[in-house]
Parts: C-alpha cells; sequence; structure tokens
C-alpha cells in the first residue's frame, strides 16, 4: 500500500513539473496576456505548480539545516517537523511576479517589504529573533510600503489627515502580519485561509478591472493552493510548515495588497470591503488581544509579539469538540463566506452594505460568546467528570 502511494506521489510531481514547463513557454504566457479571464488562471496554475514543485526541496534544507519546529505543551502537532515552508510560498510568487513583471510602484514596495520579512523569519525559524527585532523589520517594511505609495488613502490632505493615514496604514500592516502568524497553529490553517483571502482580492480585481491588483492576487492565491498537499494532508500530519518565514510574509502581502487596490473610487462603502475579506484574522486578534489584557499576561506590544498560548480561535473552535482538521474546514468556510460578502459589497447600495456589516458583526459576536462560554462550560464539567471517577488527568476532546 506505501509503495503504492509513493508511486501515485511521484507520478503527480511528474505531471506537476510538464504543466509547469508548458506554462513557461512564452507563447502560453503571451496568449494569457491577451485575455482578461485567462490571465488570472495562468498566474494562479504557474504559482501552483511552481510552489508543489520547490516545497520538498525547501523542505529536505530545512532538514539539512535543522530549522525544525520541536513539540513543546503550547503546541498541536507532536513529531518534530520542518520549517520554512513559506520559502517555497515566496520564490513561487517572487518567480512568477519577476517572470510577468506587471506590476505597480506600490506593490513593488509591499514586495520588497514581504522579503525583508522573508529573510529575518528565516533567522527566526533557525535561530530565533528578539520580538524588538521582529517590530522593527516590521516598522522597516511598513516604511518601504509606504514610501512607495502602499497607505490608506481617504483622509483629508490636511498634514493631521496625511500624519493619520500613516499611523493607521503602519497598524494595519503590522496588525494583520501578526494575526497571520497566531493564525498559524494547525496545519493548513494560515496558507488556507490566506489563499481564500487572496482568491477574493484577485475576484473583485477582476471585476473591476485592475490589473495590478489581479496580478498579485492571483500568484499570491496558486502559491498557497501549492503548498498546501504538503501541510493539510487527510489523515496524517504536515510535511512541512509554513513557520514564522511564511505566516509573517502572507500576513504582511495579504495587508500590503488590499492597500494597493482601489476601494473607493465611486462608492466609499468599499472601504469595508477588505477588514471584511480578512474579518478572521482581525477578529482572532481582537479577542485574544481583549482576553490576554483582561487576564494579566500582556502588558505592552512586546509582550503582545511575544506571548503564545492555545487561547486562538482555532484553539477554541478545537476545545470545542471539532478537532483540528475540522477546526480547519470550518473556518475556511466562514473565510469563504466573508469573502462573498466582500465582494458583494463593493457594489451594493449604503443600506444593503449596513446590513451585511451588521450580520458579520453579529457573526463574530456569537463565535465569540460561544468559544468564551461554551469553553468555560467543557472545563467545569471536564474537571468534574475527573474527580468523580478520579482520574489524574482532565479529560481532551476528541479529534478525527
Amino acid at each position: 500500500m506505501y509503495l503504492k502511494e509513493e508511486m501515485l506521489y511521484k507520478l503527480i510531481y511528474v505531471v506537476v513539473c510538464v504543466l509547469a514547463l508548458f506554462l513557461l513557454l512564452p507563447p502560453v504566457r503571451e496568449y494569457s496576456t491577451l485575455q482578461v479571464f485567462v490571465r488570472p488562471i495562468y498566474l494562479l496554475s504557474l504559482a501552483a505548480a511552481l510552489t508543489y514543485i520547490i516545497t520538498p526541496i525547501v523542505r529536505k534544507t530545512a532538514i539539512k539545516f535543522k530549522s525544525m519546529d520541536v513539540p513543546d505543551p503550547r503546541k498541536v502537532h507532536i513529531e518534530p517537523t520542518p520549517r520554512w515552508g513559506g520559502l517555497a510560498i515566496y520564490f513561487a510568487f517572487a518567480f512568477v511576479t519577476l517572470y510577468n513583471f506587471d506590476f505597480s510602484l506600490a506593490q513593488k514596495g509591499v514586495a520588497i517589504g514581504g522579503t525583508m520579512l522573508v529573510l529575518v523569519g528565516m533567522i527566526d525559524d533557525r535561530y530565533g529573533v528578539s520580538t524588538k527585532l521582529r517590530l522593527l523589520v516590521q516598522l522597516a517594511a511598513c516604511i518601504v510600503a509606504i514610501y512607495t505609495g502602499a497607505k490608506i488613502t481617504f483622509l483629508p490632505n490636511t498634514w493631521w489627515g496625511n500624519a493619520l493615514e500613516y499611523v493607521i496604514t503602519v497598524i494595519w500592516l503590522i496588525g494583520i502580519t501578526n494575526a497571520m502568524n497566531f493564525l498559524d497553529g494547525m496545519d493548513g490553517l494560515c496558507a488556507g485561509l490566506a489563499a481564500v483571502n487572496s482568491f477574493f482580492f484577485g475576484a473583485v480585481a477582476v471585476r473591476t478591472g485592475q490589473p495590478f491588483f489581479m496580478f498579485l492576487s492571483a500568484a499570491l492565491c496558486g502559491a498557497c493552493i501549492g503548498f498546501l498537499p504538503y501541510n493539510f494532508r487527510k489523515n496524517k500530519p504536515a510535511l512541512i510548515f509554513l513557520g514564522d518565514t511564511g505566516s509573517t510574509f502572507l500576513g504582511f502581502t495579504l495587508a500590503g495588497i488590499a492597500l494597493t487596490g482601489d476601494w473607493a473610487v465611486d462608492n466609499s462603502v468599499a472601504l469595508v470591503v477588505p477588514i471584511t475579506i480578512l474579518a478572521i484574522p482581525i477578529f482572532d486578534m481582537t479577542l485574544t488581544t481583549i482576553m490576554r489584557i483582561r487576564a494579566g499576561q500582556v502588558h505592552n506590544v512586546s509582550e503582545w509579539l511575544h506571548f503564545t498560548g492555545k487561547d486562538h480561535f482555532h484553539h477554541r473552535l478545537a476545545d470545542m469538540g471539532f478537532g483540528k482538521r475540522r477546526t480547519v474546514q470550518l473556518i475556511h468556510l466562514i473565510a469563504i463566506c466573508l469573502g462573498i460578502n466582500g465582494f458583494i459589497l463593493y457594489w451594493v447600495r449604503l443600506v444593503d452594505a449596513a446590513l451585511i456589516i451588521i450580520e458579520t458583526a453579529i457573526l463574530f459576536l456569537m463565535l465569540g460568546y460561544l468559544m468564551v462560554f461554551v469553553k468555560r462550560q467543557y472545563n467545569y464539567w471536564a474537571n468534574l467528570v475527573s474527580e468523580v471517577a478520579g482520574m489524574t488527568e482532565p479529560i481532551k476532546p476528541m479529534d478525527d
């Protein structure tokens, strides 16, 4: 049985290599540039194929250089697993971008900033770096992005309006970057979520005729899809993790891509579209931050960045009995629903948009209430049953 599976994987790998070579042919690339709807499919497919091909190479490299994620009580995996998976996504994304070379100055700034985070993430995954250094590099990446034009632009063109735009842009970039890093706690979660988010950014870009915006969205979506077969396997643990190399790169790039889109040209309501599409990382970051401050676990930005624990969105859902795999699938489905809402929001009237926003807010209020309340009840009854039965360890929820 094992030999048959190995032969099948090798056959698939060869087929994907042939597909990548076909897509790299200049006539195929030129044909895609002439077809509006073929272009994003071409970019997505090429990025997915390249990531699928590169990931095993990156995995062997990570093992050779001992960039391994060792299990501990704060983590959900049980076997040492190579990191640096984000390098495969980054290389595929960068190659597709450079090979086609069709993006704006602001998006170049986002790409440069993402590269800075990849470099410090590699060091962090192998040796570890201080939270202060990570924050300084993130601030430097934000400055590069803002300097090239990737910033929020909806306030009055005054000194205070421009200053506030810079502040909001930095908060947005650093917030989403670390929110995606926080969500990288289960197999397939972060990469799958980034694939969904970038897909809907690309869908909006195609519908509104924003080629530069579509370009990066499609390439990032494809790169994430190509990584999932190694990171989200059925009934098997991941072969490789994104690591901080990948999660921070995905977060910064998604946040930067959102800044390069035209959201409020004809409709100011469209400003909430990127917030709706990226609502899950925003919700998780907000919920965990509030709960940790209330519990006295974090007191400043450095502690916020450094603190790790099993109190995130996905941990709470798993503790409710969903199990790891179903938790990831549920979050992906919620992300798809939010992406559809974001896609619709771009064109609806003010009243319709208000109803969609209220509906989304109610959804997250319900999720937040259920996760906090149900977990408390679960802990109470689990401990009670353990005491009655004379058990030495608390009951754990069933997994897949």
